[in-house]
């Protein structure tokens, strides 16, 4: 009874907004992922995944319609994030090891907007020359990251560059790839639910619309979870 009370109150949100569940076409708004990946949230939460790259302007332009999602979901549904490596030729490799470099040092969620910044306002991390609208060389490196997460999380330059070389981060980076070609994702930013689901913008047709959508598909997994258990 309260798994699909929950449904109900949770479409009924997504109706008043403008949008029903006859709105959504698998197969064309969202992607069914084939087999399903396995999360990484406790029992009862459901996992909603960004893919993206520091390096990568559609992320940049997202990153704040992300922040929208977040206050827009139910508290059982948990934001985490995916680095891409796509682009070599726009150093999206060592955005991906600067990420999991901080996800290892417990400071990814403490300077994840301020990355954005350092790529794409600031220019600290710049990939591109904003003189001749062509991709920096040398592109910035893992000791210039390095000195920004000094500057905003206190981490020791050296530290960071140890930790960049590690066994630990070379699994992450690998365990990231393994998911972004299970989930046959093509594109940056892409969102994937509970490892079921795929969508993009273009797919849901808009920013807004990608809000409803997820929300829509963490409706559906919220309720296929196992009843509580009664004490």
């Amino acid at each position: 009874m309260r798994r699909h009370l929950l449904l109900g109150l949770l479409l009924l949100g997504i109706a008043s907004s403008g949008y029903c569940a006859d709105t959504w076409v698998q197969g064309s708004h969202y992607f069914l992922i084939r087999p399903a990946l396995a999360t990484t949230v406790a029992p009862g939460k459901i996992e909603v995944t960004e893919i993206f790259s520091y390096a990568c302007p559609a992320c940049n332009r997202f990153y704040p319609v992300v922040d929208r999602l977040r206050a827009a979901l139910p508290a059982n549904a948990e934001i985490d994030f995916v680095a891409a490596s796509f682009r070599p030729d726009e150093d999206w490799p060592m955005f991906q090891r600067a990420f999991y470099t901080a996800q290892v040092l417990d400071i990814d969620r403490k300077t994840h907007d301020a990355m954005f910044d350092a790529v794409w306002k600031t220019g600290q991390l710049a990939v591109f020359d904003p003189r001749t609208q062509k991709v920096k060389v040398p592109a910035p490196g893992i000791e210039d990251a390095a000195r920004f997460y000094a500057q905003v999380a206190g981490v020791k330059p050296e530290t960071f560059v140890a930790t960049a070389a590690s066994f630990g981060v070379d699994v992450k980076m690998h365990q990231a790839e393994q998911l972004i070609r299970a989930a046959q994702v093509a594109e940056t930013p892409t969102i994937l639910v509970n490892g079921k689901y795929r969508v993009t913008v273009g797919s849901a047709g808009g920013d807004d619309q990608l809000i409803e959508l997820v929300k829509y598909l963490v409706a559906q997994e919220s309720a296929s979870q196992p009843a509580p258990k009664p004490h």
